[in-house]
């Protein structure tokens, strides 16, 4: 996919930040990922083609995941804990690399304009840190950052940025060092769900989970905007225009840097409730709204044994899979 091709050229890490800095390369390496959602754990091992070979879900208790960049994640820790191990032995899973996608509020994730932007990690990682410094509610001595170059829409460097607080990533690691694994790849959810996308036109991602929305912007294969926010409400007391309000900021940036409208828009996370609001997003953008798992599975972009995937909202694990191909 050229999005995953794109993503691959031009990263840079540093030893400081390389365990972390792999969310930006989108092609993982271990045969096993998990993904931790506030109301479940799944796991999926592939075979050496790159196929399905096994996969399991362990559910979470309302509360013991809660996401923040801020904050502690890991509310029962020993619940969550026992639900990987038990899908660990499910898979039989054990002193090997694993990739993990975590909640999208861990990592925040920023796209920065520069007229000029140095190669070198040794200077271009000051300059992050001097330029997001506002936007970091915790100390920068307690920052994992990560970047990478992509194209920009005139001249200058777009530098697609991420940073995550260290205590936060840790407990995520720990998770995966308490069952005998390692985290070979740590990436959000929605970070690898954009591997879902078309390449022909500039697509929005909406994807709901439980009461967060992460909105993306990709445009020939680059990310041209993403935000994470918090919906005043979830489930069946979300409204469309509820959706619309969180959704229109990025749309706006786009507009206005990009200087292009949105062609298509790609929902997950609503259920059953997509046909609701398909039309006052229709209405709103004047452009096509499917189900991003319909979309995918019947334009063949994903394999139909991916379906679990789907039956399960489980995104990130699928966009994983169309980078394995």
């Amino acid at each position: 996919m050229a999005s995953a091709a794109t993503f691959r050229q031009g990263i840079y890490k540093t030893r400081t930040v390389r365990r972390f800095a792999r969310w930006l390369d989108p092609v993982p390496d271990p045969p096993l990922a998990v993904e931790i959602g506030v109301d479940r754990l799944a796991a999926v091992r592939w075979a050496g083609n790159g196929s399905v070979d096994d996969m399991a879900i362990e559910p979470l208790p309302p509360g013991a995941v809660v996401p923040s960049v801020v904050e502690p994640n890991l509310a029962d820790a020993e619940t969550v804990r026992i639900a990987m191990s038990n899908v660990c032995k499910r898979l039989c899973a054990e002193d090997e690399d694993v990739a993990m996608l975590l909640p999208d509020p861990v990592i925040r994730v920023f796209v920065q304009h520069f007229e000029e932007f140095p190669r070198s990690p040794q200077e271009a990682l000051p300059m992050l840190r001097w330029k997001l410094k506002k936007s970091v509610p915790f100390g920068v001595d307690e920052t994992l950052f990560s970047y990478m170059r992509q194209a920009p829409r005139e001249g200058g460097v777009d530098v697609l940025t991420g940073f995550a607080r260290l205590h936060i990533v840790r407990e995520y690691e720990e998770l995966a060092e308490s069952v005998g694994l390692r985290a070979g790849v740590i990436l959000t959810s929605s970070l690898a769900a954009v591997a879902l996308l078309e390449e022909q036109n500039t697509t929005l991602l909406a994807r709901v989970s439980d009461t967060v929305l992460t909105t993306a912007i990709v445009r020939d294969g680059v990310l041209c905007a993403y935000r994470c926010t918090e919906l005043p409400a979830r489930g069946n007391d979300l409204t469309p225009q509820m959706l619309l309000d969180e959704i229109f900021p990025a749309t706006v940036y786009y507009k206005e840097i990009w200087q292009d409208d949105i062609q298509l828009i790609m929902v997950a996370g609503l259920g059953t409730r997509l046909r609701e609001f398909i039309g006052p997003l229709q209405s709103e953008f004047q452009c096509s709204v499917k189900s991003l798992w319909h979309s995918s599975l019947s334009e063949g972009r994903i394999r139909e044994e991916v379906r679990p995937f789907a039956d399960s909202e489980l995104e990130g694990l699928a966009g994983l899979m169309m980078n394995r191909r």
